[in-house]
């Protein structure tokens, strides 16, 4: 090539770089080996929910759909915080204005702080039974003094009982009133 004119120099330089752009281009990388990268799993969220309350949000929601009912909370508009709550013993509260809808629930600072996930869930459900389900308190007890649902108000004598055996028949219950069968 030494001998060759500029332009053919060129010329050949540009064949000869093509060549081995298409070779090394089309070529498998044998270093490569492709895996299947696992999907991320989609994340709901939760427009005006602080984001800690969303697992709760999505599990009562997934608890309404496998009781065959359409719940969706951000088509409610539902939002939730946690900040401090005046008065004593009060771990959470919805609060709508007369029959507009959203609501808002609110769970206590110092509750959060303290509580495991089940008591958690136990609240937000409750608070969620007010402002989605419209449910009111049920102050109902079983013979052995414990409360009959998720929806007791906490004033009266029952003693809660809802733990890992006993979740289910709550949830039904909050979502089926006229069922219970713990």
């Amino acid at each position: 090539m030494l001998f060759l004119s500029r332009k053919k120099r060129s010329f050949y330089s540009i064949i000869l770089l093509s060549f081995l752009f298409v070779f090394t281009a089309c070529q498998k990388d044998a270093a490569i080996d492709l895996v299947e990268v696992p999907a991320v799993p989609e994340v709901r969220t939760f427009p005006g929910v602080d984001e800690r309350l969303w697992p709760y949000f999505e599990r009562f929601e997934a608890a309404g759909i496998e009781r065959g009912f359409d719940t969706d909370l951000v088509v409610a508009r539902i939002t939730g915080v946690i900040e401090d709550l005046d008065g004593a013993h009060v771990a959470g509260q919805c609060t709508t204005f007369g029959n507009f809808r959203p609501g808002r629930v609110t769970l206590d600072t110092e509750f959060w702080n303290r509580s495991s996930d089940l008591f958690k869930e136990f609240i937000v459900f409750h608070e969620l039974g007010h402002c989605y389900l419209d449910r009111d308190h049920r102050e109902d007890t079983f013979s052995n003094g414990r409360c009959v649902s998720i929806m007791r108000s906490g004033t009266l004598d029952c003693r809660d009982n809802y733990n890992v055996a006993t979740r289910e028949s709550y949830i039904d219950e909050l979502f089926e009133p006229n069922q219970t069968t713990l």
